[in-house]
């Protein structure tokens, strides 16, 4: 089957998630800078990096495809939680998140007869997570470029006490907000 979309993005997480609901694509990375901005709102800064993925997608292909780009954002009191820098930024982050609820931001740009987006908001609550498994889970590779340093949908699944919201969203594309973007460009699902 040919490609209904370009996805902006070679996350294998995405990829799994498209071909879930029978969506064909030609993946198509890009790479930005994700650096939020002094003082950028979460909702912002999501919305920002999903869009400029998108655009500089289109900017570089040329695609007569629509593009589909996404980002995700952990977000814990106010602050932005990207990918671990090492072992240290690790313990740290996942040592804030234990114990409490936390935010889930998912954006998702589509560039096609028009620009959408359309971001998901997802409460994910951690029950407490002692130092040594937090160790162990940076020794298991996991983390290491995972939001926030966890995946919902790996090892880090067994620190997840309850959701509120879109799992998809938290692995990183809203199915329910991408299926309604990819039917106002006109692609169907579920081919």
């Amino acid at each position: 089957m040919s490609a209904q979309i370009l996805l902006a993005s070679a996350s294998p997480r995405r990829q799994e998630l498209l071909t879930q609901i029978g969506v064909s694509f030609k993946v198509f990375p890009v790479d930005i800078d994700e650096t939020p901005y002094s003082g950028e709102a979460p909702l912002s800064y999501v919305r920002r990096i999903a869009a400029e993925k998108s655009a500089a997608a289109l900017k570089r292909s040329g695609a007569r495809l629509p593009i589909l780009a996404a980002d995700t954002a952990v977000i814990l009191d106010g602050r932005i939680m990207g990918k671990p820098k090492d072992k240290a930024d690790c313990l740290a982050m996942l040592g804030f998140l234990s114990g409490r609820t936390h935010q889930v931001f998912s954006s998702i740009s589509l560039r096609g007869f028009e620009h959408w987006q359309a971001v998901n908001v997802t409460e994910v609550s951690f029950r407490d997570i002692s130092e040594d498994e937090i160790i162990r889970y940076w020794e298991s590779g996991e983390p290491a470029d995972k939001a926030g340093a966890y995946a919902i949908q790996g090892l880090g699944g067994v620190f997840v006490k309850s959701i509120t919201g879109s799992f998809s969203g938290v692995v990183g594309l809203p199915l329910f907000e991408t299926a309604e973007l990819l039917a106002k460009q006109g692609i169907t699902i579920f081919k």
